[in-house]
C-alpha cells in the first residue's frame, strides 16, 4: 500500500475532528473521501502531509506511513514530505507573481538552478495540465490574471513540478464554474496511474465518476469517523452501513 493510516486522530485544542481513522490507499489509484460538512474530511487530508503541523493547537495521534515509512518518524522532514505529497486546495492559491515564477520558485528552492532545466520543467508541467497552449505567450503575466479554472490548473502544475508521488485534492472543483470543473475533473482522470490521489468532495456524482476507492466519513460521538470504505462500485451500489447508504442515496446528510 502506498499510504496507510492506522487509528489516525486529529484534534484542535479540546475539539476532536477525526477519531480512529484507518485507511489503506493503493498506489496509482484515486480515493474519494466523502461525507457531510464538518465530519473531518479536510483535517484527515491535512494530516497526510503534516499541514496540521502549521496549526499551533492541532494534535495528531495514530500512525501514517507512506511506502512503509512513518511520516512522523525521526528521519521524516515535513519539507521533504510536502515535496512528495502535494496538496491542492478548495480555492486556487496562485502566488501573486508571474505564471513562470509560480512554477519555478519551488524548483529553485529545491536546488534547480539551470535555466534550461527550469524552462523545460515549466513547459512540461503546463502541458501536463493543459495550460501550455493557453499561456505560453504570456508566461511573464501575473498568475492572478488567469481565470479561476486556469488558476487551479496552474496550482496543480506547480505541485507536479516537484515530482510528487501523491496529490491531495481538497474540494478542487467547488469554487469553479461547471466548464472549469469539467476541465479539472478531466485532468484528474488523465493523471490516474501516474500519481496516487486522494480527493475530498461533496459531489457524489463526481466521486462516482472519478474514484477507484471511496471512504465515507460521518460524525459520531462528536468526532469524524470512517463509517464505510471499499471499492467505489461496491460502496455506491451496496453500502453496508445504513447511515452511509442513506447519505449516498441522498436521503441523509
Amino acid at each position: 500500500m502506498m499510504i496507510q493510516t492506522e487509528s489516525l486522530g486529529v484534534q484542535y485544542g479540546s475539539s476532536i475532528a477525526v477519531r480512529d481513522a484507518t485507511l489503506s490507499v493503493e498506489t496509482g489509484r484515486i480515493t474519494a473521501i466523502v461525507g457531510p460538512s464538518g465530519c473531518g474530511k479536510s483535517s484527515f487530508l491535512a494530516a497526510l502531509n503534516r499541514m496540521t503541523d502549521l496549526l499551533p493547537d492541532a494534535h495528531v495521534t495514530g500512525r501514517v506511513t507512506i511506502d512503509g515509512t512513518d511520516i512522523h518518524g525521526e528521519s521524516s522532514s515535513p519539507h521533504d514530505l510536502r515535496r512528495r505529497v502535494g496538496m491542492i486546495f478548495q480555492k486556487p492559491t496562485p502566488f501573486p507573481m508571474s505564471i513562470r515564477r509560480n512554477i519555478q520558485l519551488a524548483l529553485r528552492e529545491h536546488g534547480m538552478r539551470e535555466r534550461a532545466a527550469l524552462e523545460a520543467t515549466t513547459e512540461r508541467v503546463l502541458r501536463d495540465v493543459g495550460l501550455w497552449d493557453e499561456v505560453c505567450d504570456r508566461l511573464e503575466a501575473s498568475a492572478l490574471q488567469l481565470s479561476g479554472g486556469q488558476q487551479q490548473r496552474l496550482c496543480m502544475a506547480r505541485a507536479l513540478a516537484l515530482e510528487p508521488q501523491v496529490l491531495l485534492l481538497d474540494e478542487p472543483c467547488s469554487a469553479l464554474d461547471p466548464i472549469a470543473s469539467e476541465r479539472v475533473e478531466a485532468l484528474i482522470r488523465e493523471l490516474r496511474g501516474r500519481y496516487t490521489m486522494l480527493i475530498v468532495t461533496h459531489n457524489l456524482a463526481q466521486a462516482r465518476r472519478l474514484a477507484d476507492h471511496v471512504a465515507v466519513f460521518w460524525v459520531r460521538d462528536g468526532a469524524g469517523v470512517i463509517i464505510e470504505q471499499g471499492p467505489a462500485a461496491r460502496v455506491f451500489d451496496a453500502p453496508r452501513d445504513p447511515t452511509a447508504a442513506a447519505y449516498l442515496a441522498g436521503v441523509q446528510g
